[in-house]
């Protein structure tokens, strides 16, 4: 495997063949992070007659030239993984050397210059089936480890994507309808993410957070909601509302509250203190960091009834492991 991205050209429906390496990543240290995981792109980029610009007719909202949106995925895809990895590192607001306990690879990258295909029994969603058996996702899941495929389209008038959809044995437990017959599903898991490449960076690290929050409210439990909170009494927040937050998408409030996110204890609370959104400069997607280092990870050195915490991030980076072994958010 390999950070670099070869984008494949498949001459299908008037797609032709591109290629060049895409903008990676910022360099991590193999032996810090506690999982990898293995990722598989897929852009999907209909375009005009020319085969030079995207074309807005079926996108309803992109319509630029076909190297500038692949540029602009390119930038995305490598802003997203580094926003992934730096919000794995426990606490590093406050730690510096803090590890991470995720590190992203891409395994290959494919582009399609054609429309998705539509799912011909939910007309407003793709046909992920037909998209990832194309790819030949089984080969990429059971013989290269994938664990996530991110896929770069559009949200038109008439297209939806599902922000995320998981294929597992042990069940979907995603931001999706949950509909176990609308991915192929193999011995090991891996996740979907369908990205809107009209929008920018933030909207796809979105994404992965409601994963996230999927992941943890079915399998975390009372912990998860004492980590969470609740409206009006929140303690580390959530995609939409951080500790300050009113309403959804509340990540420029400017009210202060008193807040213990950055020493949050499972038992009581721990030290708190005056925040607002200066602390991650009113920016969804500093927010979004800001949350995932919050998140107990590796070394948190938190107990509860004397038990130490595990490293939560083991649902995102190995979760069929936390299946098998039913892990939980407190060690045994």
């Amino acid at each position: 495997m390999t950070g670099r991205a070869t984008y494949v050209g498949v001459l299908i429906a008037g797609a032709v063949c591109v290629s060049g390496a895409a903008a990676q990543p910022k360099p991590m240290d193999d032996a810090k992070a506690k999982w990898t995981v293995p990722v598989l792109v897929l852009r999907y980029f209909p375009v005009t007659a020319d085969q030079k610009t995207i074309d807005i007719n079926v996108t309803s909202n992109v319509g630029a030239p076909l190297k500038e949106i692949q540029a602009k995925c390119d930038r995305m895809t490598a802003e997203a993984i580094d926003a992934l990895q730096e919000g794995s590192r426990f606490r590093a607001y406050k730690d510096p050397k803090a590890v991470p306990s995720l590190k992203y690879i891409i395994v290959d990258s494919i582009d399609y210059l054609e429309a998705m295909p539509r799912n011909p029994k939910k007309k407003d969603k793709a046909d992920y089936i037909k998209v990832l058996q194309r790819a030949k996702i089984q080969d990429y899941v059971e013989k290269k480890g994938v664990k996530e495929v991110w896929i770069w389209g559009y949200h038109s008038k008439d297209l939806a994507p599902w922000e995320s959809n998981m294929a597992s044995p042990f069940g979907d437990i995603s931001n999706s309808d949950r509909d176990r017959l609308d991915l192929p599903v193999f011995n090991t898991t891996y996740t979907v993410y369908h990205y809107n490449y009209e929008r920018e960076t933030s909207e796809a690290v979105h994404n992965h957070i409601h994963q996230i929050e999927a992941v943890m409210r079915q399998h975390g439990g009372e912990l998860w909601k004492r980590w969470e909170g609740e409206p009006g009494k929140w303690r580390c927040g959530n995609c939409h509302f951080p500790p300050n937050g009113r309403k959804d998408y509340d990540w420029a409030n400017k009210e202060f509250v008193e807040s213990d996110i950055e020493d949050w204890k499972p038992e009581g609370f721990g030290k708190k203190e005056r925040i607002n959104c200066d602390k991650w400069d009113g920016d969804s997607l500093k927010w979004f960091v800001y949350w995932m280092r919050s998140m107990p990870g590796e070394k948190n050195g938190l107990k509860l009834r004397g038990a130490s915490l595990t490293n939560w991030w083991i649902f995102m980076g190995d979760y069929d492991a936390a299946m098998k072994n039913r892990t939980g958010l407190v060690g045994r």
